[in-house]
């Protein structure tokens, strides 16, 4: 991370100011996350200790469709990770 960025994020002092940096970076997660993912990759979903795997079927803006154990499921990009198999 660079220092200039860094200085800027302690001059956080509200617990506001720093809800809005984590929603920011939530939303560029996001962003990074769908530009890598198209239908028909096989995916992880991942909650806390546990990994899913699934297929997309469907990109919308914020949330994929995944098939997984035989049922579809609404899933937030930041809970999914590529899986190379």
């Amino acid at each position: 991370m660079n220092k200039t960025l860094i200085k800027e994020l302690s001059k956080i002092k509200t617990q506001e100011q720093l809800q809005e940096v984590y929603n920011f970076g939530k939303d560029v997660l996001d962003a990074l996350a769908k530009s890598s993912f198209k239908v028909g990759d096989g995916v992880f979903v991942v909650q806390k200790t546990k990994k899913t795997f699934g297929t997309i079927l469907e990109i919308k803006q914020k949330k994929a469709i995944i098939q997984m154990r035989g049922k579809q499921y609404r899933v937030p990009f930041s809970m999914l990770e590529e899986a190379n198999i």
